[in-house]
């Protein structure tokens, strides 16, 4: 379909109403990284475009007592600069910094990433490791969901036609709480992932795993929670052989997933290791020294 129109706002409140105008004939762009090839092979039909690129309050990342929050149109080049996220949050920089090339990192915003929603999109898994909700903003009125509940299938979100995503929220860490996040693509700058994974775990003493939550990317029809391997490590000492354990357990459950598929043979194998690493990585964030 033939682009009628482009909008180019300044703020929030005028954005919705735009939306509110043009509703399911209307499509936000922000990086365009996406949109943009979408457009140019047909598979986009919106007749109308918003972009958002200029609106600074969608460029905060802050800070309070409790939470972190990211404006939905921070940039993943921003995220990995992003001071407040260098410490407990190292793996959301890993992960930000793995997104394309450097180009598309400048361009590419973490609200686009979700929105989008693709099997391989890099930083869905450490966001729903991380329990992230998602700030939806409407005309006059404003909602929050989970993110794992926001991404109802391949490329297909819980988003209403008249809804801007504004920000992304998560709670901050504490001592006993880590995050790790590994990924293997077939080249180290521009890779789609073929594998991604990221663990948060909550550690008590002599490494017992008082809460973990364990995510996926490129390993489904979206990235995913893996609630069966959580489940098999809560409350177990982690050391070598569980977390090996636990590794057998995700790798069966991508042979369930990923039957009858070409990639299963090399996804299978290959995910024990990226598995072991995530988690490694969740440890040493828990400020324990050494590592599984």
């Amino acid at each position: 379909m033939e682009i009628k129109e482009v909008f180019r706002k300044k703020n929030v409140k005028e954005t919705l109403e735009i939306l509110e105008h043009y509703q399911e004939q209307c499509k936000i762009i922000a990086g365009g990284t996406d949109i943009i090839i979408q457009l140019r092979e047909g598979i986009e039909k919106s007749s109308v475009l918003v972009d958002i690129s200029n609106i600074e309050e969608l460029k905060v990342v802050k800070e309070t007592e409790k939470w972190i929050e990211i404006g939905s149109g921070v940039t993943f080049t921003e995220i990995a600069r992003e001071f407040t996220l260098h410490d407990k949050f190292s793996a959301l920089v890993e992960a930000a910094a793995s997104v394309g090339s450097p180009q598309i990192r400048n361009a590419a915003t973490i609200g686009g990433n979700i929105c989008n929603a693709s099997p391989a999109a890099d930083f869905i898994p450490p966001l729903l490791a991380l329990n992230a909700v998602v700030v939806l903003e409407r005309k006059n009125a404003i909602r929050e969901m989970c993110l794992e509940e926001f991404i109802i299938d391949k490329e297909k979100v819980a988003l209403k036609a008249d809804e801007l995503l504004t920000k992304i929220r998560f709670k901050k860490l504490q001592t006993n709480q880590g995050l790790g996040f590994s990924k293997l693509g077939f080249r180290k700058a521009l890779a789609i992932s073929k594998i991604s994974t990221a663990v948060f775990l909550e550690l008590e003493e002599n490494n017992k795993c008082k809460g973990t939550r364990i995510a996926t990317g490129a390993l489904g029809r979206h990235g995913l929670r893996e609630r069966r391997v959580e489940e098999f490590l809560q409350e177990k000492a982690l050391d070598p052989s569980t977390v090996h354990q636990g590794g057998r357990k995700l790798q069966k459950e991508i042979e369930k997933r990923l039957y009858g598929r070409p990639s299963l043979a090399f996804k299978k194998e290959a995910v024990i290791g990226i598995f072991h690493k995530a988690v490694d990585k969740a440890f040493k964030s828990c400020k324990i020294e050494g590592g599984i």
